[in-house]
This record gives structure tokens, sequence and C-alpha cells, in this order.
């Protein structure tokens, strides 16, 4: 524990007294309801650190996936679910991504191609890619803009996966623009 941290829990115990000793002073004449409250109180409490002890947790899943620290360098953290995922805006569209060191290409499902205006129904499948599921056809395309903040790209090529797939991956051929790739205490950090 750091010093702030034991302050802190000094500080949550001293005023845990206090409630407490003023509390069983006022109702010194009724303990088994007095009991009653503190169990409810001790529980309400026992919720409270529960809560603060998950905040890491609870502040990623609730302010968002990625936090960009000056004009080059963003930070994400791992999700639940062990990945690391990144919302880019393509061609203006927010697009979400599952970070994916291992697909060579930005692969797009057929949902977010069209989204970000382009007809998966039109497209060339003559590309093909070995997944975990086997072999799909592809269909080679060009991102006009590829923005995350301050961070645009421009003609970024990539493929849209014929087949079904739960999500689009955010393979090298985006990845590989950063200078730097790394992670370091649960977190995915991009320095370009």
């Amino acid at each position: 524990m750091t010093t702030d941290q034991i302050m802190q829990t000094i500080y949550l115990g001293l005023l845990g007294l206090a409630i407490a000793g003023s509390y069983i002073a006022a109702n010194r004449n009724d303990l088994g309801k007095m009991a009653q409250q503190a169990l409810i109180w001790l529980l309400i409490f026992v919720g409270v650190v529960g809560a603060y002890g998950l905040w890491d947790e609870i502040s990623n899943d609730v302010t968002g996936r990625q936090t960009f620290i000056g004009d080059a360098r963003v930070e994400v953290p791992r999700s639940r679910d062990g990945h690391y995922y990144l919302t880019l805006d393509i061609n203006d569209v927010s697009v979400d991504f599952v970070v994916d060191t291992g697909a060579s290409q930005v692969v797009l499902t057929r949902r977010d191609a069209a989204r970000i205006g382009l007809d998966p129904d039109t497209l060339n499948y003559f590309g093909s890619a070995s997944t975990a599921n086997g072999v799909v056809r592809t269909a080679l395309v060009q991102l006009e803009t590829v923005a995350m903040g301050d961070i645009l790209d421009r003609n970024l090529p990539a493929v849209v996966n014929e087949g079904d797939m739960e999500g689009s991956l955010l393979g090298m051929t985006y990845l590989g623009l950063y200078d730097r790739i790394e992670i370091t205490n649960g977190r995915l950090v991009l320095t370009r």
C-alpha cells in the first residue's frame, strides 16, 4: 500500500469509529435495533469499498476505450475479455475494432463496410484469408480517411471479409504506422 492509501484507510477508519460511537451513544437504550441498523451500514460500507476497489474496471467501461496523450500517443485499457478495443473514425463514421496484431490487414465486417459507405454486395471478393474458421474470401478496399483523435491517415488499404464476423479487426496495415507498440500494466500504448 502507498502512503496515500494508508492515510485514506486511517481516515476512513476514524470516520467510521466517530459515526459508530455517536450512534451507539444516541441509541444505547435500544441495542437490538441498533445492531440491525449497524449491520445494514456495514453492508453499505462493504459495498462502497468493493466499488472503490473495482473503480478502474468500472471507469474503463464507463469513460471509454482509449485515452489520447499528446498528439501522437494513445493508451488503451485491456478489456475484461482480455482484448484491446479501439474506435476509429473511418470516412467520418465511428467504427469499433478489436486490436489484432496477428492480422496482417485491417479487416472490416460487411456491416461496418456498409456503414462507412461501401456496398458489400458490389465488391469483388477475389482475395482470400486463412482464419481460425477456415479460408474466407476478401475484397480489397481503400479507406479514404482513418482518424483517431488528432492522428489522421489517408488511403489506408483494408479488406472486407465476405464471411460472418463479430467485429472488425485492426491489423498490422494500421498498427504498423506507429513507431512503438507496447503493452504495459494492462494497457496497450501506441506511439507515433
